[in-house]
């Protein structure tokens, strides 16, 4: 069995995810399709993660791949989560990721709505609300959630949660509804009205938005090509990594291996896999640093992360499994980035790497100092070691 150590793991990530200086990504696209997709939950990530790959990126150069010439789409697929995908790609994830959310979203918004008394036939209520939202952005045009909810009457309505407590509240339907629409690849999110580092998008039909509807593939073709995606991006890997990264089964997961002859290696005791015609040992690269956004596709890119993150993940993800911001050195974390109330780019280093990595590394805090130009962007899922540091000012 072939053997691949950590070390050429960590120059086939410095080399495919384009973080090394001598394989940067040209555009955002390329940034994108080296990845297979940017992670989109948090809005500033799709820039950040970018700008980390493509020298002398603007955020000009990536609204223009979003929004002008939609080389890029924002689609909720693998685990439920928003991703922002190269336009090729959407068929594959489609129909191994998203229509398996979107199946998922719409039996648990029936029930809910059906337990919550709001409509006796849920699934008659959802597919009507469906079909009238898509009636709405049938001529092409695009609208926010508030002003779909004016011109949709069947999306409004809430349902209500910890009556009597401290913490009760009501989840509006309309959201939801979109949810379904979107991971079903009807709908997409479109322009943004507000700035790059807000999700304060609004919504058209997917047809409008890329000229044509997703295109049809079989969800066992389709799967097996994401895992070929992966493992080209993301190989060598193991069976709980990309059944994590794909949320699929494992099951699917070994019949997309099989389909590929993918080949099983020994990543130090644990079995791994590549694709047959990627066996070769790459060449070594310099030392290289990075700054890499919370959430950043590198970082949340395996299940089995020691061989990269080593001891640090209680300061560096929170609860439920969501990065921080980290400091990169040679293929491995090393710490975690924050920002000053001024917006200036701080380090915290959880490794000794030596002066020479260290100047480098708050050059780069420098540039992407710089690059913010005094925005402070505030994480949505903040770690223990954000928090530490905020607290610091």
């Amino acid at each position: 069995m072939r053997s691949v150590d950590t070390s050429e793991r960590r120059i086939r990530l410095a080399q495919r995810h384009r973080l090394a200086p001598d394989w940067r990504a040209s555009d955002a696209e390329d940034a994108a399709r080296s990845l297979i997709c940017l992670h989109g939950t948090d809005p500033a990530t799709i820039y950040m993660s970018a700008r980390a790959r493509v020298d002398g990126m603007t955020v000009e150069d990536l609204d223009r791949a979003l929004y002008t010439e939609r080389s890029l789409v924002k689609h909720m697929a693998m685990r439920r989560t928003l991703f922002v995908f190269p336009r090729e790609t959407l068929p594959p994830v489609q129909a191994a990721a998203s229509a398996r959310v979107a199946d998922r979203e719409s039996r648990r918004l029936i029930k809910e709505v059906e337990k919550a008394g709001l409509h006796a036939d849920g699934e008659k209520w959802l597919r009507a609300a469906e079909a009238q939202v898509l009636e709405l952005m049938a001529d092409g045009r695009e609208e926010t959630m508030k002003e779909i909810r004016e011109q949709a009457p069947l999306l409004r309505g809430s349902i209500e949660y910890g009556a009597g407590k401290s913490w009760a509240g009501k989840v509006p339907m309309g959201p939801r509804v979109l949810t379904t629409l979107s991971a079903a690849g009807r709908i997409v999110r479109s322009t943004n009205t507000g700035p790059w580092w807000t999700s304060r998008n609004r919504w058209a039909s997917m047809r409008a938005w890329i000229g044509e509807e997703i295109e049809p593939m079989d969800p066992s073709e389709a799967e097996t090509r994401l895992v070929e995606l992966w493992l080209r991006a993301f190989g060598p890997g193991t069976e709980k990594d990309i059944k994590w990264w794909l949320g699929s089964t494992l099951g699917g997961v070994r019949k997309a291996l099989s389909s590929l002859g993918a080949v099983e290696v020994d990543l130090d005791g644990r079995t791994g896999y590549l694709l047959p015609d990627d066996l070769e040992s790459p060449e070594p690269v310099a030392p290289w640093g990075a700054l890499l956004p919370a959430l950043d596709p590198t970082t949340m890119g395996w299940f089995e992360r020691e061989w990269y993150l080593g001891s640090h993940k209680e300061q560096l993800f929170d609860s439920t499994g969501n990065a921080g911001p980290t400091i990169w050195w040679d293929g491995r974390i090393v710490g975690g980035w924050a920002q000053r109330d001024s917006g200036e780019v701080v380090l915290h280093f959880l490794d000794d790497i030596g002066g020479e990595a260290v100047s480098e590394l708050e050059g780069q805090a420098a540039a992407l100092s710089d690059w913010l130009d005094g925005r402070r962007v505030m994480l949505r899922f903040p770690t223990p070691l954000a928090k530490s540091l905020a607290a610091e000012g």
